[in-house]
Formats: structure tokens, sequence, C-alpha cells
């Protein structure tokens, strides 16, 4: 094989990569949207006829989807949008609970850079919650300020933990009708939850989000409950 020949078979096979990367990409958007339901069948043909794409990469695609959990494969009936199920919204919570309580304890002895982070988090929520978001952009949003406040740990395994919870939780997320209603209260929560944290006063700072991440569990599994 010349040279010119493994670099054009290099270049399809990348090409390939980015494209199932682009396909898995818009599906999960659409599943964050919840343009895409709990429960929606993920056929391939329709897929592959909607994006003009070939059936192996939106297969590709929808086994990256089976991977992280936000599709499941039923016997007899193909792949689907996972249906969050109550469970295992109140199993992720108190998961969150455990990552996020700790690290807002630890606020004191966190880093400059990390205290800082959740700063930038919490105006980067702000700002797209004054903005026209859609729904996955205003959960992603969300989702990164308490990122920020697992990442005060210190411990970048704990936060690879954090994100595999947050692609989880998002699914549930997407049915709760109410998130943009409430987003600015819930920017102003975690602005009174920032000022706790500089007055030292990590035991309310604690009950705060203890409160708030309790009452997003009650709020998804109302939503998924109901759909």
């Amino acid at each position: 094989m010349s040279d010119n020949e493994l670099v054009a078979i290099e270049s399809l096979q990348i090409e390939h990569a980015s494209t199932v990367d682009r396909v898995a990409a818009e599906l999960r958007r659409a599943c964050f949207d919840g343009e895409l339901s709990p429960g929606t069948p993920l056929r391939e043909i329709a897929i592959a006829d909607s994006l003009g794409v070939g059936r192996s990469t939106v297969r590709e695609a929808l086994a990256a989807l089976v991977a992280e959990g936000l599709a499941v494969r039923i016997p007899n009936r193909g792949t689907q949008v996972r249906r969050p199920d109550p469970e295992a919204i109140a199993d992720v919570t108190r998961a969150r609970l455990v990552l996020e309580v700790a690290g807002v304890r630890n606020w004191r002895h966190a880093t400059h850079e990390a205290r800082e982070d959740v700063r930038a988090a919490l105006k980067r929520y702000s700002d797209v919650v004054h903005g026209n978001p859609s729904q996955a952009a205003l959960n992603q949003a969300h989702l990164d300020v308490h990122r920020s406040f697992v990442a005060l740990n210190g411990s970048q395994r704990l936060t690879a933990v954090a994100d595999t919870l947050n692609t989880e939780i998002r699914l549930a997320l997407a049915s709760v009708d109410r998130i943009k209603r409430n987003a600015a209260d819930q920017v102003h929560s975690h602005e009174l939850l920032v000022r706790l944290l500089d007055n030292d006063d990590f035991e309310a700072a604690a009950e705060e989000l203890t409160q708030h991440l309790q009452g997003g569990e009650s709020s998804m599994k109302e939503s998924v409950s109901s759909s």
C-alpha cells in the first residue's frame, strides 16, 4: 500500500469517527432539550434519513448513548431513550449530596482558583438565565455550578464521578417543565450559598445546598412519575 493510499484510508476513518460523534451529540442535545422524551424509540432508519448519514453511523452513535446510560436496548423492540427511574434519581441525589456538601465544607481549605471557579460558574449561569436559553443550555449551566462545588474537594476523581452523575440526571431534568420559571430563584439561592461560604457559615451553606438538592430530587421524581 502506498503512502497516499494509507493517508486516504486514515482520513476516512477519522471522518467516520467525527460523524459518529456529531450524530451522538445531536441525539444527546435532543434528549437534554426534551425533544426526545423518555421511552421514545430511536429508530436507525428514521434517524439516518433525518440526519443524512448511514445506518452504521447511527448504530455506533446509539451504542455510545447506551454506554452513557442515556438510551437502552430492549429485546425485540430496539433502542429507546431511557426512562429515568425514581429510585435511581434518589440514589444519584444521595451521591451528589456527599460530593457537593463535602466540597462546600472544604471552602476555606480549597484553592483560590477553585473558589473563583465557583463564582465564574455562577456568573455564567446567571448570564444564561437572563438570556433566552434552551432547556439543555440552562440545565448544563446549572449543573456546572454544582460541578464547581465538587471541585472544591480538590480531587479530579471526585469531579469525574460528579460528571457521570450529572450526565445521568440530565435526562430527568429535561422533563421538569418549571425549570425555566424557577431559574432566577435558583441563581439567587446559589448566590446566597456563596455569601454564606464567604462568611464562613459552612453549616448554613451545607443546609442550603441540601435543601436545594432535595427539592430538585422531588421535582424530578414527580415529573418522571407523571410522564
